[in-house]
């Protein structure tokens, strides 16, 4: 789930060299919620603390 909005987001951004991906994944990182993150570890059966 994470990685198909991820690879969808990075595929939008259009990125076409090295420097400028990296550019991509920290603006898009910055797309996922806290509370986001915290559903795809659980759905990925880790336990909150």
């Amino acid at each position: 789930m994470a990685f198909a909005k991820l690879k969808t987001l990075l595929r939008k951004a259009a990125a076409r060299t090295y420097e400028d991906l990296w550019k991509a994944v920290g603006a898009v990182c910055d797309l996922f919620t806290e509370d986001e993150c915290l559903n795809y570890f659980i759905a990925a059966g880790y336990k909150p603390d």
